[in-house]
């Protein structure tokens, strides 16, 4: 969708300063943090930054700016990576901050919900659910970092989805402020009301572009008695496939993570995290990161179903974390992959999901691809194999750095990134699994999404958003349809 605003006028300035105080705004000058994109490929631009503390000052800012037809960019934690939080062609944008609105309202625990503002981080969620015995199961690496609102404006997925579901699963109640400056209030923990269209699905997902979720009713569940995480030593993809559907015939739904590595990958991290080991004596190529919870037991019951694949030769080998320390060391192989990437010098990061039964054809056919570009290109295949989201992560040959094969091969980062889009496409796969469309991706949505989803889209957006003021620029390339 296009940049098509208004840039805010000295009066429009000021009234958006009166309304949060002086200690709610920002100049842009000021504001780096807020422009910087985790993967360096773009740099944020605006006008101000403001920080509202409240809903009401939300909706204040979001009518000044709607009726001035000024541009407003949601901002989260930050930690996004298809630059969905961030105007990179024009400077006449509002950042609109939730960092102050970062307050957990209440603990629901006989309805097993807690209601938090939109600006909590994710990490102090799970320590509030915590303290009351209660878990809120949605996690990833960024969770010290990343915002509630941010994840729910991308239906944020994570390690936990195989057991637990996205963002979108695991949120009861949405409070939002929409583009015309009303209130959307529905935080009540109802699990059923079917009164309608479900506002709050519309809501999630739509990444700024609809509404500013400013708080939410997220779901509790209890802590299970026992986990236990293992890393099992596997022949290929596949074969992590068919041990996940034997584990899960024996012990049910208790799987809660399933992270498929490469040996590749395990060698980077531990490479650029000397601390790490990989906790085999015998080198292989492929690794699954299995976590199960349920209750007291779980742990021998697992025990005894590995043994069994062991004899029926389904994996090669398992190491079973005895403590919290030796559990910690097998997920900082797995949570320190995206900072491995980085300083290895990928220069492509994909998100993509295919069917669960086509991963392992997916990730053979996208390897054929990217070596049938060059060669010397090296892959870290890694991701939520449960529920089908790869990410390939693609490096220079070694001993180049990103920018000098970069600047020598201009063309090879849209060639790779086209090349998974294309392999995504021949095995019914989405281009986004988790991380959204944002700036990144529109054109990428324009050409494999369907003209049916894209009139939807667009008609939806100049049903809510007529003026076009709501996160501009991502997800769509053009302007809503009058």
């Amino acid at each position: 969708m296009s940049s098509s605003f208004n840039a805010p006028g000295s009066q429009v300035l000021h009234d958006l300063k009166a309304v949060v105080g002086d200690e709610g705004w920002k100049p842009a000058a000021d504001g780096a943090r807020y422009f910087e994109d985790p993967r360096g490929r773009f740099k944020g631009r605006a006008s101000l930054i403001v920080l509202p503390d409240s809903t009401e000052q939300v909706a204040q800012v979001v009518r000044i700016c709607n009726d001035a037809k000024v541009g407003i960019v949601p901002f989260s934690g930050g930690t996004g990576v298809v630059a969905g939080q961030m105007s990179v062609d024009s400077d006449a944008a509002i950042v609109l901050s939730l960092e102050r609105m970062n307050k957990v309202r209440e603990v629901l625990i006989d309805d097993g919900a807690i209601v938090v503002e939109a600006g909590c981080i994710l990490e102090n969620i799970h320590h509030s659910a915590s303290a009351h015995d209660l878990m809120f199961p949605l996690s990833m690496a960024s969770k010290g970092s990343c915002c509630i609102g941010g994840n729910l404006a991308t239906n944020a997925g994570g390690i936990q989805v195989v057991r637990h579901g996205n963002a979108r699963d695991l949120c009861l109640g949405i409070e939002a402020v929409l583009p015309d400056g009303s209130i959307y209030s529905a935080l009540s923990p109802l699990r059923k009301d079917n009164t309608g269209y479900d506002l709050r699905h519309l809501l999630i997902g739509s990444e700024g572009t609809l509404g500013i979720i400013t708080a939410a009713t997220l779901v509790l569940k209890p802590v299970d008695p026992e986990t236990v995480t293992v890393l099992c030593a596997i022949a290929s993809p596949g074969a992590g496939l068919e041990l996940y559907k034997h584990i899960r015939k024996q012990l049910g739904e208790s799987i809660s993570a399933l992270e498929l590595m490469s040996d590749f990958g395990l060698r980077l991290v531990t490479t650029h995290f000397p601390a790490l080991s990989i906790p085999f004596t015998e080198d292989h190529d492929w690794y699954l990161l299995l976590e199960a919870s349920g209750p007291t037991g779980i742990r021998d019951r697992l025990e005894e179903v590995l043994e069994a694949c062991l004899e029926g030769e389904l994996l090669f080998d398992a190491v079973v974390a005895q403590s919290q320390t030796q559990q910690k060391s097998l997920w900082d192989l797995r949570e320190n992959t995206p900072e491995a990437n980085r300083a290895g010098g990928a220069f492509c990061n994909s998100d993509t999901s295919v069917p669960i039964s086509k991963v392992g054809a997916f990730i053979a056919q996208t390897t054929r691809m990217i070596h049938d570009i060059h060669p010397g290109l090296r892959m870290n295949t890694y991701g939520h194999i449960g529920d089908g989201n790869i990410h390939h992560n693609v490096l220079p040959p070694e001993g180049i750095s990103k920018s000098e094969f970069v600047a020598t091969h201009p063309e090879i980062v849209k060639a790779v990134r086209m090349a998974i889009n294309e392999a995504t496409r021949m095995f019914d796969g989405s281009i986004s699994a988790e991380h959204g469309i944002g700036r990144l991706k529109t054109e990428d949505l324009e050409l494999y999404a369907s003209p049916e989803k894209q009139a939807l889209l667009r008609r939806i957006k100049s049903a809510l958003d007529p003026n076009n003021i709501m996160n501009p620029g991502a997800m769509m390339t053009d302007g809503p349809a009058h």
